[in-house]
């Protein structure tokens, strides 16, 4: 596994590296530029809303789902309309889950246009993904700092650069102990789309 590297704080914290395993050159930089460009072209982005305390905004960044059935996935109390596997998208599930061992049934695509384009912080804890939900994170485009804090200690911060192919693994308790987000950024940024599979169980 990659370095993690540590930032914002004054003291040394051992982040616990068995929650993550990350490949930095799991696609090559051919294959990942020509799927980037695939899918930006390609893809039926949408903007969603979100509930700011009193107010509804537009999510800092473009989505779409695509999955094992073309219904709807409920996730924290929103519906969220699925598009059929494309053959590449599948063709990556396949891979992903012949390289980990893991089983997928869902992408969320994220399309980040700029340094504008964020994700606070937050958990994947729905419940349709299980107490302790395996996602595996495929990275394409710009380069982003990905970024933890401990969920009892905000102290605890450390941030890992998500390279352009990269394969990044979340598992175990993460989701139970530690936040996670793609700050927005003052620098010149060009898009990045981060594709997330996830094991979404019927209720």
């Amino acid at each position: 596994m990659s370095q993690l590297s540590l930032f914002n704080s004054d003291e040394y914290y051992q982040f616990p590296e068995e929650l993550l395993e990350y490949t930095p050159h799991f696609l090559s930089e051919k294959e990942a530029s020509r799927l980037e460009e695939k899918l930006l072209n390609e893809t039926p982005w949408k903007q969603n809303t979100q509930k700011m305390y009193d107010k509804t905004v537009l999510t800092p960044r473009l989505t779409a789902w695509y999955g094992n059935n073309s219904k709807a996935y409920h996730l924290g109390g929103n519906e969220f309309s699925v598009n059929q596997w494309s053959p590449e998208l599948l063709n990556l599930k396949l891979k992903i889950e012949k390289f980990s061992g893991y089983k997928f049934n869902s992408v969320l695509l994220n399309l980040y246009r700029d340094g504008n384009d964020s994700v606070a912080w937050h958990r994947d804890k729905d419940t349709e993904l299980g107490k302790r939900p395996v996602i595996a994170s495929v990275s394409l485009g710009q380069v982003r700092n990905f970024d933890f804090r401990n969920v009892e200690d905000h102290q605890r911060k450390y941030s890992l650069a998500l390279k352009n192919g990269s394969l990044l693994i979340m598992k175990g308790d993460l989701q139970v102990n530690w936040e996670h987000r793609i700050a927005k950024s003052t620098k010149l940024m060009k898009p990045r789309i981060n594709l997330t599979f996830r094991l979404i169980r019927e209720l």
